[in-house]
């Protein structure tokens, strides 16, 4: 056995165990006639690197797989990266742009070529820190969404979608990011409240035509003035009264001199500006559904716009010229589009100034009202996405997502906390096709093909296109797909689908998903969706969503903000036993993380204190256990803390099956920390006979399998350290709860320590001298008491700094009083302390107490602050009056002792 070092080095720990762990294969032992149990991992970007998110997603994930593969389970964790469609994309041509090089200076081929250079290069920064974090995945057969197996099932599932009618070709509004010219999700769209305006501009009503109180003309108000050149409407509210006698009536753009009819739609708001909305049906989401409940098609709509924003012929050809080529917005300081249209509305006299007073009382008159505006932008570009009109590939959701539904309805799908199944019915039942087309090079490739008349054939090759086409000369669609198209199929397609296999039917469905819920619908719902259709079965049995980890004030953490924190520094700094344990601990179902990186300390502070106790243990002859059941004690200390591991296995084991992260770390936490390295340790300090050594090494044993999962670097150290191994702790057996509780001993034990913590918090109070040992009377003791105390004497007076035990009545004079059951133990301080000084001190210092917590709860009950304040500042009051409450209790009992 070696000899513990007196210092804890958790980075030279972590790096050799990883190593031993994954070059001997034991994140995937050979258990072939075990039951399976199975994750997939939530697939990183292969641009991306180790964000806080991430740490806390991979630790909740290798917490349950290394605890049920102690359990003996043929456990797989399924690994890999997702190719990242646009991030990739953008990396590789920043690269080029270093060069003075740009993407279409290369084919197609040539540019894909040189991603994947990249990717061999520098796609593996991820998965390395995943390493460190120690996550223990299977990495012998890692995946990536663009290999060849993959790409196949990708293929597969998108010929068979479109075979079985479920994904289509359709003209449609999509996110458009100018930057790339690609459609975007909207997991990659944020918006961004910028500053803007409200423009009101007259709209001349045709053909004499005139509203109700005479006038001729309508006033719209907008946020986006140069869209007007492709407006095909104008709405109104159905019940509006100043609109009623002109619905179904036409109207005049004034630039464009385009005819169109005013329509009757409950979009329009009437208290909303002037209760007139202009349509523009080829570039706003909203104005599109209004188009097609008025009637128009989209192959009728206008697009005014070309992939780059700049301003095109519509289909009826009435942009002035003056107009063609302007960008939308003003750009490199030339005027766009935008200030174009307003410049000549106003020269026209259709603009309607926005009229304000200044400080003085003079009117002052503005082209528009300034207003604040929610607007998307590229998460990753940083520029306005444009909603545009164009032809994508879609799949029907809202066919695909009826299974799902019924799965969790069922019971066949259980999400986990039950509160996100609401959010999950509202989006499922609301879907909307989903554009699963995207306009770049790096992805799989769309498998469709065009003739020269636009229509189009679907095959898994060019050769079975063609003999669909017959002798039409075709060309491959260039557009590639979604990302999470092929994410979508990560639960069966990383198990070698579409080829049937022994680890397909074994591993399928997955047992579990852990999630963070604002992927909820981007990824979990699309896999169940294509798992439902393709497998015919939900692809995992539960699905547990948690929150986001937050900065310690509550705020998201944004580059922008400065609050980012980064995981590896965190593991730099005090190990990743002690991240993953924060992280496990603060994962409370339903709830944010709050960044705490004070509470990452004291894991690692708790990290050494279970060092520090092995180190004693060995010191005193305790080495590992010879057996997996509990040894045989007769002494109440040992048959104690076998009860207390025992109870400890049993809390572990339920919170793991309901998947409460927070409930299974807390409960081996105050068992190490408590239990074990204060009390027991301290309870059997000079009495190690044979028995307490084969109980104490026993035990240690049970807490590093039960910590495993939480901190495997230190516990798999510490289970070679203390004694000879069979095999490695990754791999050891999980603790059985089969041991026979001893509940009088418990009880006894258990009683000594509430006695001892007793005394300890008196003589702190009461500021006995540390070393001062008093006598201690017992007064009114049953008869349990006695033989208690007889039992137990000896580690009383040393745990106590009792000088000496009698029963009876006590001397006249100040004492302490401490009522522990039925019995009253009275501590004599006549001579140890100066009783009326302490009175006097104590009195001194509940008064304090109280005023500070009655000025705290007049705040609180204060309506004003509790509603005005900011959140932080509340909490902050409640958490100060709730300690000093506290405090004013522990005075208060403090002289209640003196008498």
């Amino acid at each position: 056995m070696t000899e513990l070092p007196k210092i804890f080095d958790p980075a030279e720990i972590e790096s050799r165990w990883y190593a031993h762990w994954e070059s001997n294969g034991l994140f995937r032992p050979e258990r072939p006639d075990a039951t399976p149990f199975t994750i997939v991992n939530p697939p990183p970007n292969v641009t991306g690197s180790l964000h806080i998110g991430h740490a806390l997603d991979n630790t909740l994930q290798d917490i349950v797989i290394r605890y049920e593969r102690l359990r003996g389970k043929d456990a797989l964790w399924v690994v890999g990266t997702d190719h990242a469609g646009i991030a990739t994309q953008m990396v590789v041509e920043r690269q080029l742009n270093a060069k003075q090089q740009k993407r279409t200076d290369f084919t197609r081929d040539e540019f894909v070529a040189k991603v994947w250079e990249w990717k061999a290069e520098s796609g593996g920064t991820i998965t390395s820190q995943l390493r460190r974090l120690g996550c223990s995945m299977d990495w012998a057969n890692e995946r990536f969404t663009m290999d060849e197996g993959f790409s196949k099932a990708v293929v597969k599932t998108f010929v068979e979608l479109h075979k079985r009618g479920l994904l289509y070709r359709d003209k449609r509004l999509v996110n458009w990011d100018p930057h790339f010219r690609s459609a975007i999700s909207d997991l990659e769209v944020e918006t961004v409240e910028t500053k803007g305006g409200f423009w009101r501009f007259r709209y001349p009503l045709a053909d004499g035509v005139t509203l109700a109180d005479g006038s001729d003309h309508i006033v719209v108000a907008t946020t986006r003035p140069e869209t007007m050149l492709a407006d095909m409407a104008i709405a109104v509210h159905p019940d509006d009264e100043r609109y009623k006698n002109v619905i179904g009536k036409e109207i005049l753009q004034p630039i464009t001199g385009r005819r169109f009819k005013i329509v009757a739609d409950e979009h329009a708001d009437p208290a909303l500006g002037t209760g007139a909305v202009k349509i523009t049906p080829g570039h706003d989401f909203n104005d599109f559904d209004v188009g097609k409940r008025a009637g128009l098609k989209a192959g009728e709509m206008l697009n005014m716009f070309d992939a780059d924003a700049n301003v095109v012929q519509t289909a009826d050809g009435l942009i002035p010229d003056r107009f063609l080529g302007l960008h939308r917005f003003k750009k490199d300081g030339v005027d766009g589009a935008r200030e174009a249209v307003v410049a000549e509305m106003k020269a026209l006299g259709f603009l309607v100034p926005h009229v304000t007073k200044d400080k003085e009382g003079e009117e002052v008159s503005t082209d528009f009202e300034p207003r604040t505006i929610q607007t998307p932008f590229g998460d990753r570009s940083n520029v306005v996405i444009e909603p545009w009109l164009t032809d994508q590939w879609y799949v029907d959701a809202e066919k695909l997502a009826v299974a799902p539904m019924q799965a969790v309805r069922d019971g066949a799908i259980e999400i986990v906390p039950k509160t996100w199944e609401k959010t999950f019915f509202n989006w499922m039942e609301n879907i909307q096709p989903w554009c699963v087309s995207r306009q770049l090079w790096w992805g799989h490739q769309i498998p469709a093909w065009f003739d020269e008349d636009g229509n189009s054939y679907v095959a898994e090759s060019e050769a079975e296109a063609q003999a669909l086409a017959g002798n039409k000369v075709l060309t491959r669609d260039p557009d590639v797909l979604d990302t999470w198209f092929s994410s979508a199929l990560w639960p069966f397609g990383t198990l070698g689908w579409p080829e049937q296999s022994d680890k397909l039917s074994r591993h399928y469905p997955n047992d579990l998903l852990i999630s963070g819920f604002d992927i909820l619908f981007f990824w979990d719902a699309r896999m169940a969706m294509q798992g439902m259709e393709f497998m015919g079965e939900a692809p995992w049995k539960k699905l547990y969503l948690h929150g986001l980890v937050r900065a310690a004030d509550g705020q998201k953490m944004s580059k922008s903000k400065g609050n980012v924190v980064d995981p590896l520094g965190l593991i730099d700094k005090f190990g990743a036993d002690a991240l993953r344990f924060f992280m496990a601990a603060m994962e409370s179902q339903g709830r944010d993380v709050k960044m705490d990186e004070k509470r990452v300390e004291g894991y690692r502070n708790f990290a050494t204190k279970l060092w520090n106790a092995a180190r004693f243990l060995q010191s005193n002859g305790v080495t590992a256990s010879t057996s997996h059941e509990a040894p045989a004690a007769a002494l109440p200390v040992n048959r104690w803390i076998i009860a207390e591991t025992v109870a400890t296995v049993q809390a572990i084991d339920t919170a793991m099956t309901e998947l409460r992260f927070d409930a299974a770390a807390n409960a081996i936490y105050h068992f190490v920390w408590d239990q074990f390295c204060d009390w027991y340790i301290e309870l059997t300090k000079g009495a190690m006979d044979d028995e307490t050594r084969a109980v104490a090494g026993w035990a240690f044993d049970q807490i590093l399998v039960m910590l495993h999962p939480f901190m495997p670097f230190i516990t798999e150290e510490l289970w070679h350290l203390t004694g000879a191994r069979s095999n490695e702790l990754i791999v050891a057996q999980w603790p059985q709860a089969l041991a026979a509780v001893d509940s009088e001993a418990q009880a006894e034990i258990d009683w000594l320590i509430r006695l001892v913590s007793a005394m300890r918090t008196a003589r702190t109070e009461l500021n006995v001298p540390p070393g001062a040992k008093l006598p201690v009377i017992v007064r009114d003791a049953s008869e349990e008491t006695h033989r208690r105390l007889d039992r137990q004497g000896v580690a009383l007076a040393r745990l106590g700094r009792v000088e000496s035990l009698t029963f009876g009545e006590p001397p006249a004079g100040g004492a302490a009083q401490i009522v522990v059951d039925e019995a009253t133990f009275i501590l004599p301080l006549v001579g140890v302390i100066d009783i009326g000084a302490e009175k006097t001190r104590l009195a001194k210092a509940l008064a304090a107490a109280e005023k500070e917590r009655d000025s705290l709860g007049g705040r609180l009950s204060n309506p004003s602050f509790v509603e005005k304040a900011k959140p932080e500042a509340v909490a902050k009051a409640r958490e100060d009056h709730a300690e000093k409450a506290a405090e004013a209790e522990r005075l208060k009992a403090a002289l209640e002792r003196l008498g």
